[in-house]
């Protein structure tokens, strides 16, 4: 008897035999035995994951002689029938090569013949988006209501391609990528039932699994071709030869030169395994499931064994994953590179060049190891803020001189987003001395915002009224009221207890609508424990006024945008990308972010 490969012999033949598909076969099997039939299904996927076997196996279960039944007996004519490929009931259709409106047509003209053995006449259509428009229109309305007898199976690897009108006829069950675990297991237990059983090591399965990429037919045809290739023995070495990978050692090799930042040493290890002939791409790959391992063990201490261990001390989380995305990016280029070693060895020097320093730099972040997160015993990596704060908070105090001159705090100082800042220079400390008298609060000094201001007697003698920036800042404004107010200046000669006269310019005239005056009294009435009248009026742009609360807010955060670009031009880091990269820092292409500390 001629010899049948593996993933013929071994195709699932009822649905206890199907591997990683539990939630499809859950579902299809209580339909069955509650009598739920649909007359169209839709099995999606990628290759080799089972939608031909489950299709084959449901239309089993439909013509079984014992009756519809998710266990089909296997023994009786049509079972056997159906297995062998020559049920005359079962129509396998490759859509791919029967494209034309002309085939659908000649396919549904047999939809109205009662089957002829079988319960039911069963259309099993494999790749079905490969059908045309004009023969998806032919078998619309067939598909959406055929006759009692009849059931149509469909199979696709692109079922974006169908139209919505074929999608909403059919129940649609998408089978799922197998996990390597679930292959190997599955091989060991073919391997076993063969007559003539072969031994495999445990890696070269794993190797296997992995370069099936959630295929089952996949692995079983490599397993059909690596057994031939070592005579009837699966070694981990000869399948390395076969699938052009290389051993666990060469990765750590690399990994090994990249933390050393060795060029020479990362050149001449290609260079070796050059002699090997390898995949590049797969080696790659490899490299990149070591980052993964690598990474996982660094969130979650003890998830991997001693070696992945030891790398995770070694390396910081920045520097793998700085090498995870620089591996993600040149697996894209292979297809644009010279050759494939080319694109391997550009995306090691990649790695290479864009490694952190090592610490102790003067551009490497602090470590965080002396971050507070890391100081309270914190598992998880501290983050680049974390580390910012940690360095924010470790810097000596500024010189009494640096503090007179510093910003005074505002309101608006407080709630505008600022410039994301970065770790600053640590000054050199500074000799004690008595410091000097502090300069006087300017006119546009602020009250905190969580410290309201007392309501005074008069809100004239106390100064309110000429403090219209902060007091508009506490005051518990929204929407278009806000912009009005926020728009408006204060006539503090106008201004008397009785009543405040704001002034508003024409060109934010429009935001202002009648009652908003009356609404602002409130506010301010509430705020200050005052009975105070408010008039709003609009005067000629061109006529001078006192600071708004929005020209302040404005004033602050273009203040504070131009002090960030400065620590950000002083910043060694950035200095050591412009050394190093002939880069330039842009002014313009600083940006508020909300939230952060000055």
């Amino acid at each position: 008897m001629s010899y049948q490969v593996l993933a013929r012999k071994w195709r699932p033949r009822n649905f206890s035999q199907v591997v990683g598909q539990e939630a499809v076969v859950r579902a299809l099997s209580n339909a069955l035995e509650r009598g739920r039939l649909h007359h169209a299904y839709l099995f999606t996927g990628t290759r080799g994951v089972g939608k031909t076997s489950l299709a084959r196996i449901l239309a089993r279960c439909f013509n079984c002689e014992g009756g519809v039944t998710a266990e089909p007996c296997g023994e009786c004519a049509n079972c056997r029938d159906v297995d062998a490929g020559r049920f005359p009931d079962l129509l396998e259709v490759d859509a791919a090569s029967r494209t034309r409106v002309e085939d659908t047509r000649e396919l549904l003209d047999k939809v109205a013949y009662a089957p002829s053995r079988g319960r039911f006449r069963v259309y099993l259509i494999d790749e079905v988006h490969m059908l045309s428009d004009h023969s998806f229109n032919a078998l619309l309305k067939t598909l959406e209501e055929p006759p009692e007898h009849v059931r149509f199976l469909l199979a696709t690897t692109e079922p974006r391609k169908l139209p919505a009108t074929v999608l909403s006829r059919c129940l649609q069950f998408h089978l799922r990528h197998l996990e390597p675990a679930e292959i190997v297991g599955q091989l060991q237990r073919i391997l076993a039932a063969e007559e003539e059983p072969v031994e495999a090591e445990p890696e070269a399965l794993e190797a296997l699994a992995r370069a099936a990429d959630g295929s089952m037919r996949d692995a079983l045809s490599l397993c059909d071709q690596a057994i031939a290739h070592g005579g009837g023995q699966l070694a981990a070495s000869q399948l390395r030869e076969l699938l052009g990978t290389v051993g666990q050692d060469r990765v750590w090799a690399l990994l090994e030169a990249l933390q050393l930042g060795d060029g020479a040493a990362l050149l001449a290890e290609v260079e070796q395994l050059a002699a090997l002939c390898p995949n590049y791409r797969n080696l790659l790959v490899e490299l990149l499931a070591c980052l993964h391992r690598i990474a996982v063990e660094q969130a979650v201490p003890g998830s991997g064994d001693a070696r992945y261990a030891d790398w995770a001390k070694r390396l910081d989380p920045e520097t793998v994953q700085l090498f995870y995305q620089a591996g993600v990016i040149g697996r894209r280029d292979f297809e644009l590179a010279p050759n494939p070693r080319c694109a391997l060895e550009m995306s090691l020097l990649r790695m290479l060049s864009f490694r952190l320093p090592p610490t102790g730099s003067t551009a490497v972040a602090t470590p965080a190891s002396s971050t507070p997160a890391a100081d309270a015993g914190s598992a998880a990596p501290a983050t680049g803020e974390d580390r910012e704060a940690g360095a924010q908070a470790s810097a000596p105090p500024p010189s009494p001189d640096t503090a007179s001159t510093a910003p005074k705090s505002t309101p608006e100082h407080d709630q505008l987003p600022v410039a994301k800042q970065v770790d600053e220079p640590v000054e050199e400390p500074v000799e004690e001395h008595s410091p000097e008298p502090a300069a006087a609060e300017p006119a546009t000094a602020k009250t905190p915002a969580s410290e309201p201001l007392p309501p005074p007697a008069s809100a004239v003698e106390s100064g309110q009224a000429g403090e219209w920036p902060a007091l508009c800042a506490q005051l518990p404004l929204s929407g278009r009221l806000a912009a009005v107010a926020g728009n408006c200046a204060l006539r503090t000669t106008d201004c008397s207890e009785q009543e405040w006269r704001f002034v508003l310019t024409e060109q934010h005239g429009s935001l202002l609508l009648k009652g908003h005056a009356g609404q602002l009294a409130k506010i301010i009435n509430a705020h200050l424990g005052t009975d105070l009248q408010v008039c709003i009026e609009c005067v000629d742009s061109e006529v001078e006024l006192p600071q708004t609360p929005a020209q302040l807010k404005a004033q602050l955060k273009q203040e504070e945008l131009h002090a960030a670009t400065q620590r950000l031009a002083a910043d060694p880091r950035v200095l050591d990308i412009q050394r190093r990269f002939d880069a330039t820092l842009l002014p313009e292409s600083v940006r508020a972010v909300s939230g952060v500390a000055p």
